[in-house]
């Protein structure tokens, strides 16, 4: 059991801080509230925050951070000038295995073609107090639900998902990784105080609906940026019904939607899963707090007074949905999906169906999904799509197999492979994907966003529960509805379907021979922490330079990204991974999967200086080589998707110095500020119609900064003409203080000094 004293320390202070809250705002609280006010800053007074508006500053309970993210997180800690982390913090080694040939074939490689950046983490990790979970022990958030996560703590971690440990009551928010090393070097950690959306459930699940169609439902009605600075809080007698694992999966997927976090109130499922995954002094520790875990009564009573945004949802009437292809918010139940598919004319046969992800590899989804692979073999079904199985954690994998479950996945042709993030982040060596031909897939992961998977931009996925997953694969149709559809087996009998079946918890408990956990040693000072300087992987990083103190003037216009432009369009993951410890070498990728606005391609940007279509960063070089710096223009919810900060770090590196678009993704937004750009929105949506493709860009009030007052941008075109617009900010005066000092890190290096 991990940090039983840190967990006891936050639970005897919470009943007190709650109560000064309570007292001081003088009405009933939400779960969230009373978690982030017990988490605020020492020296910060409590007070009715303005939602959505004020920036706070919190103290996270810990730190978690995946291989991928670690590296570029762990190179800037290098540069804090600290012994050993502030809080308790760890490293998962899941993001950089690629799926290929089966898991131990795929741990192997990766074990031989990783070594340099594992042992990069190990030995940091060693040296800095970290503890390290190592390559197949489990998907960081996975591994985090069944070790870490606590009811009522507070969170940060450098993956989007992190917000997974909602499923136990915590408040877990994805963060980028400068976020990371505030908190590890035991700065304050900021965020804009959210706003409240909270979802009532009443009645209770059956049958072949599960907690993946709340989440799938959700995004439908929210939409991939509904919950954009907004803390998601689930509520109601329904809540109560739905295990640990499966608040976990719905708190997962809140990240397609853009909500900051999402959270359960602490009650009897997580009690129970606690004390299943070896907590139990933990269950107890809540336990004597409950009041304090959950909100208070008078607001589920009447939520429309506490929370800015109402949603409820009877599970007893839930269908399941499918959503997709191309993003996780088109939602489709399940009765209407097969009209949909033919209507679109999405391919209708199914390639491969994909189950587990750190959104669904619990033990209850595996057995659901085992029960059904089971009649298929009883019923004398023949599998038609590859079917695919990636379990979440070593505990989980070898839980599983002991109770006979990977046996069945076996009978029917399942393919297991390492506990790792494979396909679900695009490390997926998919034979003939890159022939792009048109094909279905579905899994039951989290996002779906072109070319993701497997890099085909012509892979139609779509998500759904592992449930649905499992059966569409035996069917190896879309149009199939297990519910009403029969299936013609090898004897050329019709067959159905039955209900899944499965259990929230293992009637044996869970049991793993080894979990993969290296501890720290207790006085790393003689840790010595190697980079080749000649590595292609790692790079030692040089400290951003400070402003100049003067206006942005004559930037020339890099790319005017058209649509939607997630952070894998901006820094795309897949074969990219390898290098996410060499700013220098990612950088090669900046923006490479952006659609340019003037020609509709990708990878194609004028050069102003040649006038030559080039690939997104030769142009970013071309400028910086000349001295000259450059700007990013964007559409709606700019840098969506995943947290991951290379994607301000790479335009950052290659000489960009503003970044302006129609509205930002909440962590892409902090990742720029920390980084030094200016992370800028325009003030009339339509003057983005305004930016031409020659265009050399003013930014004007950076000199005279007030930050009340927005700013504003001087387009001059190549007629000979310009024109003045609006430019608005969320900047603070501590924020712009990270822009003067070159980053955020900068400012806790001089500090040091």
């Amino acid at each position: 059991m991990f940090d039983l004293d840190m967990i006891k320390a936050v639970y005897s202070a919470m009943g007190q801080k709650v109560g000064m809250a309570r007292n001081k705002l003088n009405r009933p609280l939400t779960l969230t509230e009373k978690i982030l006010y017990a988490h605020l800053d020492k020296g910060i007074e409590i007070q009715s925050f303005r939602r959505g508006a004020d920036y706070v500053e919190f103290n996270p309970d810990r730190v978690a951070m995946q291989d991928a993210t670690a590296q570029m997180a762990l190179l800037q800690f290098m540069q804090a000038g600290k012994k050993k982390v502030a809080v308790p913090s760890t490293v998962h080694c899941d993001h950089l295995i690629i799926a290929k040939d089966g898991a131990k074939a795929d741990l192997d490689a990766a074990n031989v073609t990783n070594k340099e950046v594992y042992e990069f983490l190990s030995s940091i990790s060693n040296k800095y107090g970290i503890g390290f979970w190592k390559p197949g022990a489990g998907i960081i958030h996975q591994v985090i639900l069944e070790n870490y996560a606590f009811p009522g703590g507070m969170m940060i971690g450098t993956d989007s998902h992190t917000v997974n440990a909602g499923g136990l009551g915590m408040v877990a928010i994805g963060v980028g990784g400068a976020d990371a090393v505030d908190v590890m070097a035991g700065m304050p950690w900021e965020l804009k105080f959210p706003k409240l959306i909270g979802i009532k459930l009443t009645g209770k699940m059956s049958g072949w609906t599960s907690a993946k169609d709340v989440i799938l439902k959700v995004a439908g009605i929210l939409t991939v940026k509904g919950g954009t600075g907004c803390i998601v809080e689930y509520f109601g007698p329904g809540a109560e019904t739905i295990s640990c694992t499966g608040k976990g999966t719905i708190c997962n997927m809140g990240a397609e939607i853009g909500a900051t976090t999402s959270i359960f109130g602490y009650d009897k499922k997580m009690s129970d899963y606690l004390r299943s995954t070896g907590r139990a002094e933990v269950a107890d520790a809540a336990d004597s707090i409950a009041a304090n875990l959950t909100a208070d009564p008078e607001v589920y009573a009447n939520p429309e007074k506490y929370f800015d945004q109402i949603i409820e949802i009877d599970l007893s009437a839930l269908e399941p949905h499918i959503n997709g292809p191309f993003s996780p918010d088109k939602a489709w139940p399940l009765s209407q999906f097969a009209k949909a598919v033919k209507e679109n004319d999405y391919p209708q046969k199914l390639e491969v169906g994909l189950i587990g992800s750190c959104t669904n590899s619990s033990y209850e989804d595996i057995s659901r999904a085992a029960s059904l692979a089971s009649q298929a073999g009883d019923k004398k079904l023949k599998t038609k799509g590859e079917f695919i199985i990636t379990p979440g954690s070593e505990l989980v994998r070898s839980t599983i197999e002991r109770d006979g479950f990977l046996e069945i996945f076996a009978k029917i042709g399942g393919k297991v492979l390492a506990n790792a993030c494979g396909p679900c982040i695009g490390q997926w060596a998919r034979e003939g994907a890159e022939k792009g031909e048109r094909n279905s897939i579905i899994t039951s992961f989290n996002r779906n966003f072109a070319k993701r998977a497997d890099g085909n931009p012509n892979t139609y996925a779509f998500v759904a529960s592992p449930e649905i997953v499992t059966a569409m694969a035996i069917a190896g149709d879309l149009t199939f509805n297990p519910i009403t559809d029969t299936l013609i087996n090898e004897d050329g009998v019709a067959v159905k379907l039955d209900e899944p079946k499965g259990m929230e918890l293992p009637a044996k408990g869970f049991f793993a021979k080894d979990i993969g956990y290296q501890a720290p040693a207790e006085d790393g000072s003689k840790v010595e922490v190697k980079v080749d300087a000649k590595s292609e992987r790692l790079q030692l990083l040089d400290s951003f330079p400070a402003w100049d103190g003067n206006d942005l003037i004559g930037l020339h216009l890099l790319i005017k990204a058209k649509g939607k432009c997630t952070t894998d369009h901006i820094s795309m993951a897949g074969p990219w991974l390898k290098y996410r410890g060499h700013l220098d070498n990612i950088s090669n990728n900046l923006l490479i999967g952006a659609v340019n606005a003037f020609n509709d391609k990708t990878n194609a940007v004028k050069n102003q200086i040649s006038g030559e279509y080039v690939p997104v960063p030769d142009a970013a070089r071309a400028y910086k080589k000349e001295g000259i710096g450059s700007i990013v223009v964007g559409d709606e919810n700019y840098g969506e998707g995943s947290s991951r900060e290379h994607a301000a770090m790479e335009p950052r590196h290659l000489g960009v110095k503003a970044v302006l678009v129609r509205s930002f993704a909440r962590i892409h937004e902090t990742n720029l500020k920390k980084q030094g750009i200016m992370a800028l929105t325009f003030a009339h949506k339509e003057d983005y119609d305004k930016i031409q493709e020659d265009d050399r860009i003013d930014i004007i009030g950076l000199k005279n900064f007030d930050p009340t007052k927005p700013l504003k941008a001087v387009l001059h075109h190549s007629n000979g003409k310009s024109e003045e617009i609006q430019l608005n900010h969320t900047y603070n005066e501590n924020q712009f203080e990270w822009f003067k000092a070159g980053s955020a890190l900068n400012l806790i290096k001089y500090s040091q000094k």
